[in-house]
């Protein structure tokens, strides 16, 4: 591997601020300074150091983000601010991207990773990966609408897999309900759609968890983190390399 590609891997900087480390001499490859970006090392084996300090090298990188709303689930866009947006340039520089998507209105959890056959599997219709959402409801959610849901509601374009439809509180005043719900697919505005064709209207979605990973409550909107062992551990059920 390159030694700079090493580096921006590893977080340091750039390309371009890399380079100007490089050639201020403040980069050691097995305690010998080292000043070109092209030379070859085994990220497994060297031992490289900035500053004096050793880099370990990483392959792949998670961050749980906890997403707001007007942010958009993409790696760019010319109208609207994205996730990219929210993560300072070392994440950045490790070419995250989203696994799936979370509409521009919805908030809560987002997986950001650049591991592509992690992103993949998730998302593999075959893996059926659970994600629950919380929404808020104009309308009052009954017991028919739970036993819609867990017998698949079927929609214009497609039927959609059972579901479950948790009813938390009702508020017979403001006809409002708050439910949590469950499904095993993603389909386009999927949820929205499920609660319009019992004829309610989602107000606000939240989306809690994705397979094993659940929404950090002390993570405020906007913020992220790198995903624990104990969560990295969880993710390895799906069978690829972390």
């Amino acid at each position: 591997m390159r030694l700079d590609k090493f580096l921006v891997d590893c977080g340091v900087g750039s390309r371009t601020e890399v380079k100007k480390i490089l050639k201020n001499k403040q980069v050691t490859v097995n305690g010998q300074v080292e000043t070109s970006p092209k030379c070859q090392i085994d990220e497994k084996a060297d031992q490289v150091a900035v500053f004096g300090q050793l880099l370990n090298h990483e392959t792949f990188v998670y961050y749980l983000l906890n997403k707001p709303k007007g942010v958009i689930s993409a790696t760019e866009d010319d109208r609207h601010r994205t996730v990219l947006d929210l993560l300072d340039d070392t994440a950045r520089h490790k070419e995250v991207f989203p696994v799936g998507r979370l509409d521009i209105d919805t908030h809560g959890l987002l997986l950001l990773t650049n591991n592509g056959q992690l992103a993949h599997a998730m998302l593999s219709p075959k893996k059926h990966v659970d994600k629950c959402y919380r929404a808020r409801i104009e309308g009052i959610m009954n017991q028919s609408d739970v036993e819609r849901f867990a017998a698949g509601i079927e929609l214009k374009d497609f039927t959609c897999q059972p579901a479950e439809l948790t009813i938390l509180s009702v508020d017979e005043g403001q006809q409002t309900s708050l439910v949590d719900i469950r499904i095993r697919e993603g389909k386009f505005h999927q949820v929205k759609r499920m609660v319009a064709a019992c004829g309610k209207e989602v107000v606000d979605l939240q989306r809690l968890s994705m397979g094993p990973l659940l929404l950090d409550p002390d993570l405020a909107l906007g913020d992220y983190r790198r995903l624990t062992e104990e969560e990295l551990t969880k993710l390895e059920e799906f069978g690829v390399g972390l």
